[in-house]
């Protein structure tokens, strides 16, 4: 059967004439509609297991702006809850975790078989999106990286530089390997359950990549991503995955390899002509408009957006931001993006 999902084309390395498009955190606070439905739920944890209301907010996008791919309505940190951790978000500064520095805290983890009851509910919304989104839509689930997730779960919270992971990486290599070992290991039962469920498409946010420098970057960010991506091709050989190793420069030239993920997706770190020599030649690239045209509109969105597309026009491309779509965006310019890149 001919593929209709024009995001799964392009995974596949092919070269399409209008690249298909999504956008990083398409749910969520900049558009009406997400605000009236989280108010619904009562809270941000709340809403993320509450799988009618999570597939409602995946889908909101969709019916707006017509996306070519919907990604599932979690939270990369709700694996880590799975795992034993507390989690709770604090009004106005995000979210706060019990920490996890020691043998002793490490060693009261769950075992890794034991997160599927407490992720049911996300299971359920990616079974929900499945049987809802349009035919042409593509389902994509995700996770956080080992390396992003625990960053949180050291230093409790969001740091600006990642700082107490790298010190407890100095200071005790055996308990931050476990944390990596474990957080992998479980990333990949979590990944391969949402592709189970119906994800057609997973993505591994590594949000904090950037920070690691020297052989840390390829030791804990890039394999543990390779693991991840080779044990669900071994499981799921016909799903893609894409890897995002935010923050990564020059560094994202060999990242197809590397990983042997099907996709690399760009922040807006690195110019899309670099990106189109160094990174598109080994496979499909994601990205990679700055977050901030969302904001400032304009026919500078315009001029970039265009830029973009020609640059990546000569290979496989997806269009999307080159981090996620801030709370203070302009709805009307997701569609004047939308229909830049469209040619409307």
């Amino acid at each position: 059967m001919t593929q209709t999902k024009t995001i799964l084309r392009a995974l596949s390395g092919e070269v399409l004439p209008t690249p298909p498009i999504w956008m990083m955190r398409q749910a969520g606070r900049y558009l009406p509609e997400y605000k009236a439905t989280r108010a619904q739920a009562g809270d941000f944890l709340s809403l993320c297991y509450n799988s009618d209301l999570a597939a409602e907010v995946t889908l909101q996008p969709i019916r707006r702006y017509g996306f070519d791919a919907a990604i599932v309505f979690a939270d990369i940190l709700l694996l880590p809850q799975a795992l034993g951790a507390d989690l709770w978000f604090e009004t106005g500064e995000g979210p706060r975790l019990s920490t996890i520095t020691t043998a002793a805290e490490l060693a009261k983890l769950k075992p890794v078989d034991a997160i599927h009851e407490h992720l049911a509910p996300v299971y359920e919304t990616v079974r929900i999106l499945a049987r809802e989104l349009p035919k042409e839509t593509a389902l994509i689930g995700f996770a956080g990286a080992p390396w992003t997730v625990a960053t949180y779960m050291i230093a409790g919270r969001g740091t600006p530089d990642q700082g107490p992971a790298h010190a407890l990486k100095v200071t005790d290599r055996a308990v931050f390997d476990g944390i990596i070992e474990r957080l992998t290991t479980a990333t990949i039962e979590y990944l391969s359950m949402q592709i189970e469920a119906g994800a057609d498409v997973v993505k591994l946010f590594d949000s904090w990549a950037g920070s690691l420098t020297g052989a840390d970057f390829v030791a804990y960010s890039i394999a543990p991503m390779q693991r991840i991506t080779a044990a669900l091709k071994a499981r799921h050989p016909t799903v893609p995955v894409i890897v995002f190793p935010r923050g990564a420069g020059e560094r994202f030239a060999g990242v197809h390899q590397a990983t042997g993920a099907a996709c690399v997706a760009l922040d807006d770190g690195i110019g899309a002509a670099w990106a189109a020599e160094h990174v598109q030649i080994d496979g499909c690239v994601q990205g990679n408009l700055a977050s901030f045209h969302m904001v400032t509109g304009g026919q500078a969105l315009v001029d970039e957006t265009r830029r973009i597309v020609q640059a990546f026009g000569k290979g496989p491309h997806i269009f999307n931001l080159g981090h996620g779509i801030t709370p203070d965006a302009n709805p009307d310019n997701v569609q004047l993006m939308i229909d830049t890149v469209r040619g409307n």
